[in-house]
């Protein structure tokens, strides 16, 4: 198919090429978190299903060819259907006359699409890579706890999605070191626990409770944690807590032996 630009009707009636950004006020907003959802300011836009299946993998892929896409999106179908299938979808979103996809050369979505996912992995990155630390603990404040895209179960969703949560764990298990380092106990743990939250047999994240609870001298709190660890483990994967995990408490000198037990 011939290449074109998605262009962008405005108001005043006259039209914005994808090449160029759009304002603030007429620049669209892509959420795949929580569920698919583009906005033009307050306005959300009514697509079909192959078009918001082809914008999130644009979203999420930055860039891909049209082969590529057409494989992704529909592998259960010839290329030269799939192929078809793709300019259906793409003349379509032409039609809304929304700067969505820029189609030259390689499909991407168009400069003007701001997109959650990327927001925030652009967050997580600065903050594991220790960039701009001091900023970045408002990243624990109110982390994205919402799967991606739930409900979409293809392949490259689901891969995209493990990605994106695993990525997540880390970065707020960082944010909750640093907040502990900064003596915020509070946020530390509460940090700690959206980790638990989202994956609770994940024991660095109890690992992180335990800390702030130790740091704080908390010591009944360590080890009604230990054993709440203790307890996760043995009923859903049928281990104990790791030795790493019990000579922090072996340090803390309890009395009580736990790092002797499970």
């Amino acid at each position: 198919m011939e290449a074109f630009v998605v262009e962008l009707t405005i108001a005043t009636g006259t039209t914005a090429s994808a090449e160029h950004p759009l304002k603030r006020s007429e620049r669209l907003q892509l959420r795949l978190f929580d569920g698919f959802e583009l906005r033009c300011g307050q306005e959300r836009l009514a697509l079909p299903l192959n078009s918001q299946r082809l914008i999130a993998l644009l979203g999420l892929r930055r860039t891909t060819t049209r082969g590529q896409a057409g494989g992704i999106l529909w592998p259960e179908v010839s290329d030269r259907q799939a192929s078809g299938r793709l300019r259906t979808t793409l003349w379509r979103l032409h039609r809304t006359g929304r700067a969505i996809v820029d189609c030259r050369g390689q499909l991407s979505l168009a400069a003007g699409v701001d997109v959650d996912v990327s927001t925030w992995v652009r967050g997580a990155r600065q903050l594991l890579d220790d960039s701009g630390s001091a900023d970045l603990p408002r990243l624990a404040a109110v982390p994205p706890v919402g799967d991606l895209l739930p409900g979409w179960y293809e392949d490259w969703v689901l891969v995209e999605r493990e990605r994106l949560r695993q990525l997540q764990l880390h970065a707020l298990e960082t944010a909750s070191g640093r907040l502990l380092e900064e003596g915020r106990y509070a946020d530390a743990l509460d940090t700690a626990m959206r980790v638990l939250h989202l994956e609770s047999t994940r024991e660095s994240a109890h690992r992180a409770v335990i800390r702030v609870h130790l740091a704080e001298g908390n010591l009944g709190e360590a080890v009604r944690q230990f054993e709440a660890c203790r307890a996760i483990l043995e009923r859903e994967l049928g281990v104990g807590p790791s030795p790493l995990l019990q000579a922090m408490l072996a340090t803390a000198e309890l009395p009580l032996g736990l790092g002797r037990n499970g």
